[in-house]
């Protein structure tokens, strides 16, 4: 049997209801390869899944999704990788969990590179979101690959750092590969799309939905050697990719921010229970025991500096600067623009600054 009626086989199995990873894993450990499952009878398939999803396995139906499914793996860039391929990331096999299928768009070969998650806030502040992007640049640079999940905020700045890097970036979707979501990442997913790796198991035409994301966070946990938090609230989802990534025996990093800010507080409850609480890209590639050294942020000038200073870790007004540093308000307003486009300082709304490294 061609290859192509093989991988048809594999994606008609996945698109019956009922049938989960799980559910499949437990019906190849039974049965071998989809080809012999869909050759057994109804009694047989009773024996390992309920009876109503034996009949689904049974009918027919599904062809012209099937045939749709094949047709975008044949184009220029796309693959549809089954957990009997060879090119399937080995990472993934050491979850719990491994999805049976896998759609990519890109690269197929970043999947098995060395990796690292970088998660956070989908509404994260201006400084974390620069934080992600600088964070993620210097990683890549450093020969990792970064993976996220192409949401608003942190996850849409990781992707854009590591795609500034050496290496590359990879999105893992909530929906299917051939779905952009959210649309306000449409020019960054073609971006990746192009010069990186977009990945997920849903099948084609899967819309985003509420249940998808905590599956896909596995993922990109999986992928990785280890999960970084740049801003997380207690309840966000984050939280659960950082879960994961410690239960896969995965690494897990945190940000610590202001104490006054609510998307810090997730960050400080991971360091709490022993994730490592990290400075600097250095810090990362140091656990991870990758022996590069990344070089430092040149030296500001000593009135700058002095400036840095009176401004904290905390947010701060121009009014504050002047009365802990005594300058006038031209001077501080030259000193904050010069830093700011050093990248040193952060203009916040409200005519707000804060410190970012």
């Amino acid at each position: 049997m061609g290859s192509n009626d093989d991988l048809a086989s594999w994606i008609d199995l996945s698109l019956v209801p009922g049938i989960g990873p799980q559910t499949y894993r437990a019906l190849l450990s039974a049965f071998g390869l989809p080809n012999n499952i869909r050759s057994a009878t109804r009694v047989q398939l009773a024996q390992v899944v309920p009876h109503s999803v034996a009949q689904r396995i049974l009918e027919n139906g599904r062809e012209a999704q099937v045939a749709a499914a094949i047709a975008w793996g044949t184009q220029p860039g796309r693959s549809i990788i089954t957990l009997a391929d060879p090119d399937y990331p080995p990472r993934l096999l050491q979850i719990s969990d491994p999805p049976v299928l896998l759609y990519v768009v890109g690269d197929i070969r970043l999947l098995g590179a060395v990796s690292l998650a970088v998660v956070g806030s989908r509404n994260s502040t201006q400084q974390g979101a620069l934080n992600a992007e600088r964070f993620s640049r210097a990683l890549s640079d450093a020969g990792l690959t970064i993976v996220s999940g192409l949401a608003l905020g942190v996850d849409a700045a990781a992707h854009r750092g590591a795609l500034a890097g050496r290496s590359s970036t990879i999105a893992v979707l909530g929906c299917g590969a051939d779905i952009v979501y959210p649309m306000g990442n449409e020019a960054l997913c073609r971006q990746i799309g192009e010069h990186g790796t977009i990945v997920s198991e849903f099948p084609l035409g899967t819309p985003p939905a509420r249940e998808n994301f905590p599956r896909r966070n596995r993922l990109i946990s999986g992928l990785s050697r280890g999960c970084l938090v740049i801003e997380a609230a207690l309840a966000s989802g984050s939280l659960i990719t950082a879960r994961l990534a410690a239960e896969q025996g995965r690494e897990v990093f945190a940000i610590p921010g202001s104490i006054h800010s609510p998307l810090s507080r997730g960050c400080h409850a991971l360091i709490k229970q022993g994730a490592k609480l990290v400075e600097s890209a250095q810090d990362v590639l140091e656990e991870l025991g990758i022996g590069v050294s990344l070089p430092l942020d040149p030296k500001i000038s000593v009135p700058y500096d002095s400036i840095l200073q009176h401004m904290g870790y905390d947010p701060c007004t121009i009014d504050t600067l002047i009365q802990r540093s005594g300058l006038t308000a031209e001077a501080i307003s030259a000193m904050l623009l010069a830093l700011e486009l050093e990248g040193k300082v952060s203009s916040l709304s409200g005519g707000i600054f804060q410190r970012i490294s």
